[in-house]
């Protein structure tokens, strides 16, 4: 399957090299697409002079920070246009070990969206406070129990899509910017009747910089699930 990775950054001038490196190591043949929102720290200007070096890494520059969702939507497009047969989705902190991407290709073979799980059994999430490990974990149980959707971990963001359902799916009606973006395309491509899978993933904190996590973040998955429930059909 021809393959291509989406990375959204802002921030992440100490995280992109080596991400690329070890991406490369373990999917070869995988082409990446970072996309920037104008990151302050000089990421995009890293991100060019490492395009420049490395074939089949394309950068996607926006002129501002427009949210996560919007980056993931504006690669789709991207992945769309060019043919591509399977998009990859991974944050750039080395939160996801791109050791398991080869495990989601594998997946995809036989789905259509193969989501990587904290929540399963074999599972874990390393190096989170308390807090943190609560409030993930509330939001997970929260957003599956007023949707019913089959996923042990809707927020995750660990996720794979076959390119033939991206363009089935009405993804200009998908509306959250944010983390939450997570759960609306699980929640969408469920309903839709798509083949889902989730499979098991060890979730890091990240190494160098700052998250991204804020209370609004958060707001805005809560409300996103009272309206994914007012809407879906009972």
């Amino acid at each position: 399957m021809k393959a291509l990775l989406l990375i959204p950054t802002y921030n992440e001038c100490e995280n992109v090299v080596p991400l690329t490196q070890e991406v490369r190591r373990h999917c070869p043949d995988t082409d990446l697409l970072f996309i920037d929102d104008g990151s302050p720290d000089g990421t995009g200007d890293v991100l060019d002079h490492l395009s420049q070096e490395t074939t089949g890494l394309f950068v996607l520059h926006r002129q501002e920070k427009q949210g996560l969702g919007t980056a993931y939507k504006a690669g789709f497009a991207w992945s769309l246009e060019r043919d591509y047969d399977v998009t990859l989705c991974m944050d750039a902190d080395f939160s996801h070990d791109p050791a398991a991407l080869a495990r989601m290709m594998s997946e995809l073979e036989t789905c259509d969206l193969a989501a990587g799980s904290r929540y399963m059994p074999g599972g874990q999430i390393v190096n989170w406070s308390l807090r943190r490990r609560i409030l993930s974990k509330g939001a997970a149980v929260y957003a599956r129990f007023l949707t019913r959707m089959p996923f042990t971990d809707p927020t995750g963001g660990f996720n794979g899509y076959r390119n033939r359902m991206l363009r089935e799916l009405s993804l200009e009606h998908v509306a959250a910017k944010g983390y939450s973006f997570q759960i609306e395309m699980k929640h969408l491509s469920w309903r839709s009747g798509y083949r889902t899978k989730e499979f098991p993933i060890v979730f890091t904190e990240r190494r160098a910089g700052r998250s991204k996590m804020s209370s609004g973040i958060i707001q805005e998955a809560l409300r996103l699930v009272v309206r994914l429930v007012r809407t879906q059909p009972h």
